[in-house]
């Protein structure tokens, strides 16, 4: 049984079946009108709220050593977040970051199933922002449904026109900090009151909060069940002993009212009064007493609510609940429910899970401050100079990942006799990159030796401070080194 408010307008489009008559193929659907909820669960979504909407508005104001914590420079080719510097080379610690979250999406998927679209989605948190604004000028459910049938009036102008601006508002803002991990926020902030935004800012800043504004405020339980892939092979990480949102139809079957405190098997009823609030709270419409259903997102709020029925009417809770299907199938007890969860499948996602987060941890610590690239000249291969010695050119990219000046000292190995032509205290500053010609020479003898074509080279690229730490201060990049023929 859906809970709908005032439904929308319905375009059919039809075309005639084989016995001549019209058949529709698409419908508009009812309006779902949610019903507010509180209770434990519900405490714990709106504290996902806070904590990921403090994180995300909040974070590119922070400061770190003179600048924006936290900021994707993407002119300049530079990545801070905290003391970290990064480059585009450094896009490995991206990879690692997507496969950790996918690993921690299987890991909480196998375990209870729809975790994160319940709880941190995005489309989650944005929907219960804009719905607790919708509450606020509306009302609750019976309010809202009451207003949508009502004719347009002063009260109902008012009450459409606020939410609406509210709902703009936090779109618009939503969508200028976005930008904000990609433009210092203060200037943003500033260029966009004085209307002097670059297109670009602009651009993202109103199609981000648009997206929002449309996403939170419009599509709603349409994004969750059509739009994400999520729901679509959520399927291929559950099993059996997945804990998943479960009606009891052995204690709740059959359905039917009775006054409180009435003990349901003396009127041959089961603990189910059928009051239909678990499906008026249900964000995407369905019954959660028919069955898992790939349109249940895991918000739980069908548990608040129920548990809040069976204590009005002196009944124990958990007649919906957080249950395996083996579980339920066999009427097995909370401790050895919990004994199949942590099965051989979810203790092999762990295990791999850890070991990513350790190598991506250590790989982080283990980081040398600075990165270096090698390219040949392409201009000039190889030539001879001054007593016959054979020359060739690079250019080595040196970039400082810290946030004070470097001195770096540039060596020559696996080539015998083989010496830079020039060299000395090579400086970069802070966070900058610099591209240094490397002029590289061996004797005619030695050419002689080597005979023609090319011969592997590495480049040994240290800073001059830490010599006692070579491990983490080194860096060795290979080339060729090209004798004439």
């Amino acid at each position: 049984m859906p809970a709908v408010g005032a439904p929308k307008k319905i375009i059919p489009i039809a075309v005639a079946d084989p016995a001549g008559e019209a058949v529709s193929l698409y419908q508009s659907e009812a309006k779902i009108q949610m019903r507010s909820v509180t209770g434990w669960f519900a405490g714990w979504r709106w504290a996902l709220v806070w904590i990921t909407q403090l994180v995300f508005y909040g974070v590119p104001w922070l400061q770190w050593s003179g600048r924006q914590a936290v900021l994707f420079d993407l002119g300049a080719r530079r990545f801070y977040i905290f003391n970290l510097v990064l480059y585009p080379q450094d896009v490995i610690y991206l990879a690692g970051l997507l496969i950790l979250s996918a690993y921690a999406l299987f890991l909480f998927t196998a375990v209870a199933g729809r975790l994160w679209c319940g709880f941190a989605c995005p489309q989650t948190v944005y929907t219960e922002l804009f719905m607790w604004v919708e509450r606020r000028f509306e009302g609750d459910r019976q309010a809202r449904i009451r207003l949508d049938a009502a004719p347009w009036n002063l009260n109902k102008l008012w009450r459409r026109g606020g939410k609406q601006l509210a709902w703009v508002s936090i779109g618009l803002w939503t969508g200028i900090t976005f930008v904000a991990y990609f433009t210092p926020a203060r200037s943003l902030i500033v260029e966009a009151a004085t209307l002097t935004l670059g297109p670009w800012e602009w651009f993202w800043s109103l199609f981000y909060g648009f997206a929002t504004y449309g996403n939170a405020g419009y599509m709603r339980e349409q994004v969750c069940k059509y739009m994400c892939p999520y729901a679509r092979f959520q399927s291929a990480m559950f099993d059996r002993d997945t804990l998943i949102i479960s009606y009891d139809p052995i204690r709740g079957e059959p359905r039917g009212s009775r006054p409180r405190g009435v003990d349901p098997a003396s009127v041959g009823k089961g603990d189910c009064i059928n009051c239909t609030l678990c499906v008026q709270v249900c964000p995407t419409g369905i019954d959660i007493r028919d069955g898992l259903q790939y349109e249940c997102i895991g918000c739980t709020a069908c548990i608040d609510v129920c548990n809040g029925v069976m204590d009005k009417m002196g009944s124990p809770r958990g007649l919906i609940r957080y249950a395996t299907q083996n579980g339920m199938e066999g009427r097995w007890d909370a401790r050895r429910m919990w004994r199949r969860v942590l099965r051989p499948r979810v203790l092999v996602y762990t295990g791999v899970l850890l070991l990513i987060a350790g190598g991506f941890a250590a790989s982080l610590a283990l980081r040398a401050p600075f990165r270096a690239d090698v390219v040949r000249d392409r201009g000039t291969l190889a030539r001879m100079v001054e007593d016959g010695r054979i020359e060739n050119v690079y250019r080595i990219q040196l970039m400082n990942a810290t946030e004070e000046e470097q001195h770096f000292r540039i060596e020559i190995d696996g080539l015998p006799d083989a010496v830079i032509a020039a060299h000395g205290d090579i400086e970069v500053g802070p966070t900058q990159a610099r591209w240094v010609p490397v002029a590289v020479q061996i004797p005619p003898e030695t050419a002689r030796s080597l005979g023609g074509g090319a011969h592997p080279i590495r480049f040994r690229i240290a800073l001059r401070e830490h010599d006692h730490d070579r491990r983490r201060a080194e860096l060795t990049e290979k080339s060729t080194f090209v004798v004439p023929r």
